[in-house]
């Protein structure tokens, strides 16, 4: 690939990011009430569960501050993902409404030319992911459980994450290309096992760990860096592998968006 093209590429990329994050601020007040009222909304989610532990105590020997570590991480990695890649989970409507031919004279590839369209604002999630974060490094940084270090072994877990969400939102609607419909496959394989692996895979039967872990790999966005990072049951190669993980993730399902967008046909509108 031609590097000029591609920073020509980037910037034009970054211009249609700009022009988007502009009409958005439009109506500041509307924005900064809606991200408040939306991130408490988003805590109380998390509230709901740290109120059932600290009655009951701890889930299969996970503490509420596990929990919500794993809860943070995967509100995070998902934040990301959807910020800069948030057209891509909309893809049915450019596949039914003909909107995808527009993007394909743009003088730059489909999918770059996709992902800014409508760039999402999230700082509702960034608010209540950082907020629980915060919280439960913090409580276990106290107790001794994990050290300094954990931050920075966090912030590459939570971008490694990114990948492999964004990976398998792509793959899924890669598969439009043939079914055009995706909505009820992305329930199951973004929104049902996103929600699923917010908490610790050994809640579940072991074919749905399985599940989670090899064929929809969410469990690798924050259950197996976690047995390592706050628990200490595996060795440090857990992060490499999750690395590992990430890079297979995004290039298959890069392979894949490029074979299946050739069997594009146009709805002619």
């Amino acid at each position: 690939m031609n590097l000029a093209k591609l920073r020509s590429w980037l910037r034009l990329y970054g211009l249609l990011v700009r022009t988007t994050i502009r009409s958005r601020m439009q109506y500041k007040f509307n924005f900064v009430v809606g991200t408040l009222l939306a991130a408490l909304v988003q805590i109380s989610e998390f509230l709901m569960v740290a109120i059932v532990l600290d009655r009951f105590g701890a889930i299969r020997g996970w503490s509420v501050h596990e929990i919500g570590y794993l809860f943070a991480v995967m509100t995070l990695s998902k934040t990301i993902y959807r910020t800069f890649a948030d057209e891509v989970h909309h893809l049915e409507k450019y596949l039914v409404g003909g909107e995808l031919d527009q993007l394909l004279t743009r003088p730059m590839p489909v999918l770059l030319a996709l992902m800014p369209q409508k760039f999402r604002l999230m700082p509702a999630e960034l608010l209540q992911g950082g907020f629980i974060l915060s919280w439960a490094l913090g409580s276990m940084m106290r107790t001794g459980q994990v050290g300094w270090t954990a931050v920075i072994a966090t912030l590459f877990i939570i971008l490694t994450g990114a990948v492999i969400l964004f990976s398998i939102g792509l793959a899924t609607a890669t598969l439009g290309f043939w079914t055009t419909r995706i909505v009820e496959l992305q329930n199951i394989t973004e929104d049902a096992a996103r929600t699923a692996a917010q908490y610790p895979l050994t809640l579940y039967p072991k074919w749905m760990s399985s599940l989670l872990l090899f064929a929809i790999p969410v469990g690798f966005v924050n259950y197996m860096p976690s047995l390592y990072l706050l628990r200490g049951e595996v060795g440090p190669w857990v992060l490499a592998v999750t690395a590992g993980v990430a890079v297979i993730c995004i290039f298959a399902s890069l392979r894949f968006w490029r074979y299946g967008i050739t069997k594009y046909q146009s709805t002619g509108s």
